[in-house]
C-alpha cells in the first residue's frame, strides 16, 4: 500500500490521491486499506517515516564505509543521500519527509525539519563520540540552510541542479567548519 501511495504522489501530487486510488493500485479492498490506515494522511505519513528510515539507514551505511576526518565533513555523505532518494524513491520528490503535507507531520510536538535534523545529530553525536548537545545546533541551522537551498535546486528549477547542489555543499561546508574551529 506505501508503493502505490508513492507512486500515486508520483503521479498525481499529495492532492490528486485518495484513499481509493491507493487500495487500487495495491490490488486490495478500500476496507483492508482502512484496517491499517484511517485516511489518506496517515498512509503518507507511514511512508514519510518509511524515507526517513531509509535515509538515516542509508547515512548509517555510507558513513561505516567512509574514513572521515571530521563529524561535518559527513555533510556531503547526508547531501548525497538526500539528492538520490530525491531523484530515485518513488514519491519522494513530491512528499520528501512530510513537509508538503504537514510541517509536524513525522512528530505533532515538534516541525519535520527538527526531527530530521535531531536524529542526525543524534547519529553523528554517538558516532563521532561527540555530545549531543554540541552539535545540536549546527546541525539543525546546517538541516535548514541545506533544505533552502535544495529548494531552490529541486523545486524552482532557476539554475542546473549539479550547480546548486555543490553551492548547498560549500556553504553547509563552510558553516559546519567555521562552527567546529570557533568552538575550539
Amino acid at each position: 500500500m506505501l508503493e502505490a501511495c508513492a507512486e500515486l504522489v508520483d503521479e498525481l501530487g499529495y492532492d490528486g490521491v485518495t484513499t481509493t486510488l491507493i487500495a487500487e493500485r495495491a490490488g486490495v479492498a478500500v476496507g483492508s486499506l482502512y484496517q491499517f490506515f484511517p485516511d489518506k494522511r496517515a498512509v503518507v505519513q507511514a511512508l514519510t517515516q518509511r524515507n526517513l528510515d531509509q535515509f538515516m539507514t542509508e547515512i548509517a551505511r555510507r558513513l561505516d564505509e567512509a574514513h572521515l576526518e571530521h563529524w561535518w565533513d559527513g555533510a556531503d555523505l547526508i547531501f548525497d543521500s538526500y539528492v538520490r532518494m530525491y531523484r530515485e524513491v518513488p514519491g519522494f520528490s513530491r512528499i520528501r519527509f512530510g513537509d508538503v503535507v504537514d510541517l509536524r507531520l513525522i512528530d505533532g510536538e515538534r516541525d519535520n525539519n527538527t526531527v530530521i535534523a535531531e536524529n542526525m545529530a543524534s547519529f553523528l553525536a554517538d558516532r563521532f563520540d561527540i555530545a549531543f548537545e554540541d552539535i545540536r545546533l549546527p546541525v539543525a541551522v546546517a538541516n535548514e540552510i541545506a533544505d533552502g537551498i535544495l529548494n531552490l535546486a529541486f523545486r524552482r528549477k532557476l539554475f542546473p541542479e549539479e550547480t546548486v547542489i555543490a553551492e548547498a555543499k560549500m556553504v553547509v561546508r563552510g558553516y559546519l567548519t567555521g562552527q567546529m574551529e570557533a568552538a575550539r
